[in-house]
């Protein structure tokens, strides 16, 4: 990420935190945004155009955009009057936004965990993963596929995340785009997210208590993913961040057998 998006990501994000998004309206418009810059050559040209004055361009925005309600113009029109690095750091700015914009406007939903939910079920149907990241499928239905799949199941925040960002890949993998937002979200609402590989689900309890110690050790709030792999036999393994924490007993057998082959 170039120093022009890092500054701009972060204009562009104190707005939003400063801005009025009380329900789902602004994510959608900002998700809607995203697609519509990235799938026009002539409105992302002209968005993205850093040698015309950023009034200019804010303009155009406004114009283009001028359906949509006072806050999610405002938002793009701020976004494009920024320099950006590229014009693809641009639409993926506008899609952060649109992120946020959701875990702001549905508080109470559990985006982190309906997000991995959905991230681990296209891992585990490799005709799933197939079907939403080929670069033939029509983006709509692959939207439609997973509003069909997840509506009722998540939240509607969550769908809504999922169905958009399957229709505009752009070359990133499903489970990538999926494992970003969930980043994202968790980054908005003060978290940090940890993976947790056991053989056996803890029940809430022991939860619990792991994200209080985790919280403890990392200073926020952490937000527990639980993996069950019958391959770690006891113990678990803790993934937050760039940090591991291998506490299995497969892990032990390991270092036992490279202690005895050495």
């Amino acid at each position: 990420m170039g120093s022009a998006t890092t500054r701009a990501l972060a204009t562009t994000t104190a707005e939003l935190k400063a801005a009025k998004v009380s329900d789902l309206t602004v994510a959608r418009e900002l998700f809607t945004a995203a697609r519509e810059i990235a799938e026009s050559a002539q409105l992302s040209g002209a968005l993205s155009s850093w040698g015309a004055p950023a009034a200019a361009r804010a303009q155009v925005a406004r114009t283009v955009f001028a359906g949509f309600g006072a806050t999610s113009v405002q938002l793009v029109a701020s976004a494009v009057s920024q320099r950006w690095s590229s014009t693809e750091d641009l639409i993926a700015g506008i899609e952060e936004l649109a992120i946020r914009a959701a875990a702001i406007g549905a508080p109470d939903a559990d985006i982190e965990g309906e997000l991995f939910q959905i991230a681990r079920t296209v891992a585990a149907n490799p005709e799933l993963e197939l079907a939403l990241g080929s670069r033939l499928g029509d983006a709509s239905a692959k939207g439609a596929l997973i509003e069909k799949l997840f509506s009722g199941r998540t939240s509607e925040a969550t769908t809504l995340i999922a169905s958009q960002l399957v229709q505009q890949p752009r070359e990133r993998r499903v489970r990538a785009l999926l494992n970003r937002a969930l980043d994202l979200v968790a980054d908005e609402r003060g978290r940090t997210v940890a993976t947790v590989r056991v053989a056996a689900a803890p029940d809430a309890a022991q939860q619990q208590r792991l994200a209080e110690a985790l919280r403890a050790r990392y200073g926020s709030d952490v937000t527990v993913n639980v993996v069950v792999d019958p391959e770690v036999l006891g113990g678990m393994r803790v993934e937050i961040g760039d940090d591991v924490i291998d506490g299995t007993v497969s892990s032990r057998i390991n270092d036992l057998r490279q202690r005895l082959a050495g």
